[in-house]
């Protein structure tokens, strides 16, 4: 069938996508910006592009009116602190006077658990007034409670993930102690799918979660036992809201309008009520402490098997691969520099790209990677002794010095490396060639996700190498030529 999915860009329509392509559906993927959504190659045929800004009054002549179902995941929380109700609410009537001249037979919105006889936060009564309004389309709408997402990418769970990593003794609001039922991402794609044209489901809303209701503390306590972590939480009441939004806002990776409206919601009960809808779909419930591990998971590479020797395992898909993996965005430190090159030079400094490491070395401060694999060989790592295969060609699962290749995709231009040497956290090394603006680019980003106080420590002490090396490693990737020897 077709699918309008709204949100494609968001951390659940990213994930949604794939699962609807995989059962066979046709989508229509929105988002506000199209240069931001990139088709991968399996999608080709499967999947088009619609740019619609629900802000705006929509063009009704522009826009695709043919199909069955539509994903209305349009959120405004992290925008601001007090106008994202009123865009929320907006977005919902445009969306509204969009659907009702479509064939859509239904509406699925993935919302907040709600308790209409609660003072709700301005967050959750949002939510509320755009359900109402769903339900006021021609389509049936199908609404979707839900607690904290858990999985690796959700802002929620970043948080528990930046404040157990980080802080081994928490002095916390008092909010710590208000219960909430949470859910695995996984559940809720299952969801999602499930009620796909569910006639049981149509004209209804369901709350889900994993079957447990626990406090922040819980959540931060369980979340620290399945990282083998020993923290401790202690509550006190005098820090207000505002001191709570500093807080988070200081001590986590969140914005700060996503800490205010966050903790906002966080002084209220958060629990669903029971109903059949498990049983109705047939799905399992995913533990809380379960859904956190699969989240790990996911966060060290994805799919990608730790035990990869030298040659690409032939259990998994290497366009699969390539096009699922991505960079953490969320707690992490990262070391981005761009160049801008002549189109000539393109193929030449591809070439260097794919050429890097091994006898070729790093272009820039040789002989500070190599104490770095003398100290990572001491500590028991892999050193630098494992060079790379072949002189310029690289495949996803070689190993390449002491890093692992991840992606070595030649016609995109995009080479990601992920480092296997001892470090108190996770390592990224990407670079990609584009194209914006009739101007060739060459980005390389470093990116570095701390596992506590002593990651972040490591991060400080090797900034200022770093500031050299990352940035003389660029511009003589730019320079090198074959016939040159660097130094």
């Amino acid at each position: 069938m077709k699918i309008l999915l709204t949100g494609a860009t968001g951390y659940i329509g990213r994930r949604l996508l794939p699962v609807l392509l995989e059962q066979g559906h046709e989508v229509i993927a929105c988002t506000r910006d199209a240069t931001r959504f990139e088709i991968m190659d399996s999608w080709e045929g499967k999947v088009t592009v619609q740019e619609v800004d629900f802000l705006e009054p929509p063009n009704l002549e522009q826009l695709e009116t043919n199909f069955d179902a539509a994903y209305y995941l349009i959120h405004s929380m992290s925008a601001s602190i007090g106008g994202f109700a009123e865009d929320e609410l907006t977005c919902a009537k445009h969306f509204q006077s969009y659907i009702d001249h479509t064939s859509c037979r239904q509406i699925i919105y993935l919302t907040g658990i709600v308790d209409e006889d609660e003072n709700l936060s301005p967050h959750l009564q949002s939510r509320l007034n755009v359900e109402r309004i769903l339900s006021q389309c021609k389509a049936k709408l199908t609404a979707l409670r839900a607690g904290i997402i858990v999985g690796s990418g959700s802002a929620s769970f970043e948080i528990i993930r930046d404040l157990v990593e980080k802080l081994p003794i928490m002095i916390a609001p008092k909010w710590i102690n208000t219960k909430c039922q949470p859910v695995g991402v996984r559940n809720v794609i299952q969801y999602l799918t499930g009620v796909l044209l569910h006639e049981d489901c149509m004209g209804k809303n369901f709350d889900i979660g994993c079957g447990e209701v626990l406090s922040y503390k819980e959540m931060l306590l369980r979340y620290a036992r399945v990282r083998q972590l020993k923290r401790y939480i202690f509550s006190v009441p005098i820090m207000t809201p505002r001191l709570s939004s500093y807080w988070l806002y200081f001590v986590t990776s969140t914005s700060y309008p996503l800490a205010v409206n966050l903790v906002n919601s966080m002084k209220i009960n958060t629990i669903g009520e029971e109903n059949d809808l498990r049983e109705m779909l047939g799905i399992t419930n995913i533990s809380y402490e379960e859904a956190v591990g699969m989240a790990f998971l996911r966060i060290r590479q994805n799919m990608v098997v730790s035990s990869w020797k030298d040659s690409f395992v032939s259990s998994l898909d290497k366009r699969t691969l390539q096009e699922n993996i991505r960079v953490p965005e969320f707690g992490c430190f990262k070391d981005i520099k761009e160049r801008t090159m002549l189109k000539e030079d393109v193929e030449r400094i591809h070439e260097n790209i794919w050429s890097i490491g091994g006898k070729r070395g790093w272009y820039y401060g040789d002989f500070l990677w190599k104490i770095r694999g003398y100290m990572d060989k001491f500590a028991g790592g892999v050193g630098l002794r494992r060079g790379r295969t072949n002189t310029n060609k690289l495949d996803a699962g070689d190993a390449l010095d002491f890093w692992r290749v991840l992606v070595a995709d030649k016609e995109k231009m995009r080479l990601l490396l992920y480092a296997e040497m001892k470090l108190p956290g996770d390592a990224w090394l990407e670079f990609k060639i584009v194209e914006e603006n009739d101007e060739y680019i060459l980005k390389q980003t470093a990116t570095f996700r701390p596992d506590g106080i002593m990651g972040r420590l490591y991060w400080y002490s090797v900034l200022p190498f770093h500031w050299f090396v990352f940035d003389g490693m660029i511009n003589n990737i730019l320079k090198f030529k074959s016939e040159n020897i660097l130094h």
